[in-house]
């Protein structure tokens, strides 16, 4: 059987970019090849979900206050678990948990990265099997390498990450991350099970016609985002429309869809929670830093989200992200 050189898979493609970057030391390459691994093993739980005890509810309430799916411990298990056996993660905060946990051993203090992740995004939509995913950022350490991590390292403006990215479990699985050199995305081949580039160097388009939003709150958002939610109902083609509303509420598919067809994800603030939903740290910052390497933008309606600085692990903030013009055009509505 022919072999197909012009597919590379994701390992092939993190040591070709190894061999361009003068003075690396493969420490960035192996870290994201670890969460591909992991990666891996949530989706084949993902994809039998129906057939195993793993659905529905562990019984527990997270420290955001909501209900404690068994995927999602499984997912946080199994990110936590191929990070701590690696050699390239001082450390981890990930969404399920309350506090950092520092990777006490000699090989991981000597480790110059720390990792935040969503071992579980949109897990509430598990039970009925609508796609959900992964997000995750890689910060450069602020303590001194051969240290224990503090929470200083993990408390840092989105602008300083080194790399992000996210994995759909969907129809096909995606793993998609960031560097500063640009946006990679990766299909699984179930048949070798490997990742293999599939869309590389991705560019979100500039303008798009789709706007994503919980239309179910909007009494609840500020007169401005009313504005121009309405602004986009209305769009004709004399004035760049029609736009089309999709809305999964599973965030990484949203996203996922707008970077690459172009569109505008939208999750206010509301009059019951201010702050919004999301977490600063865990979806808002990775999917900022991936959105501004493809040439989007996300703010929280007043502030760039890459540079909040955060206060607390699980800071949340209002979030506003995609296409560059459509970002524009909100934010006229925003700042009026």
């Amino acid at each position: 059987m022919a072999v197909n050189r012009k597919v590379q898979t994701l390992d092939e493609f993190t040591i070709q970019q190894l061999r361009d970057v003068p003075n690396a030391t493969g420490e960035l390459s192996h870290l994201l090849r670890n969460i591909g691994l992991a990666a891996k093993r949530v989706n084949t739980e993902v994809n039998k979900a129906g057939l195993v005890d793993i659905l529905g509810d562990v019984g527990t309430v997270n420290v955001q206050g909501e209900e404690v799916k068994k995927l999602d411990v499984f997912a946080n298990e199994q990110f936590t678990g191929v990070l701590s056996h690696g050699i390239a993660c001082a450390g981890i905060a990930s969404e399920e948990l309350d506090d950092y946990v520092p990777f006490d051993d000699v090989k991981s203090n000597n480790s110059k990265y720390v990792c935040v992740f969503d071992p579980l995004d949109g897990s509430s939509n598990i039970d009925v099997n609508v796609s959900i995913g992964t997000i995750f950022g890689v910060y450069k350490r602020k303590t001194p390498i051969g240290t224990v991590v503090t929470k200083e390292d993990f408390l840092q403006a989105g602008n300083k990450q080194v790399a992000a990215g996210y994995i759909v479990y969907g129809s096909s699985t995606m793993l998609v991350y960031a560097t500063r050199r640009g946006v990679q995305g990766f299909t699984l081949d179930p048949s070798i099970g490997e990742w293999t580039l599939s869309h590389p160097d991705i560019k979100c388009p500039e303008k798009g016609k789709i706007y994503s939003v919980n239309h179910g709150n909007f009494f609840q958002y500020e007169e401005k985002v009313r504005n121009y939610i309405n602004e986009c109902q209305h769009k004709t083609k004399a004035n760049g429309g029609p736009y089309t509303q999709r809305y999964i509420g599973s965030m990484v598919s949203d996203v996922h869809r707008n970077l690459i067809k172009g569109g505008i994800f939208m999750y206010p603030g509301t009059t019951d929670k201010p702050n919004g939903k999301l977490r600063l740290l865990y979806e808002c910052n990775p999917f900022a830093f991936i959105m501004s390497v493809a040439g989007g933008r996300a703010t929280n309606g007043k502030t760039r989200i890459l540079d909040i600085e955060p206060t607390e692990l699980h800071q949340r903030t209002p979030l506003y992200i995609g296409s560059k013009l459509m970002m524009d055009e909100l934010e006229t509505y925003l700042n009026a």
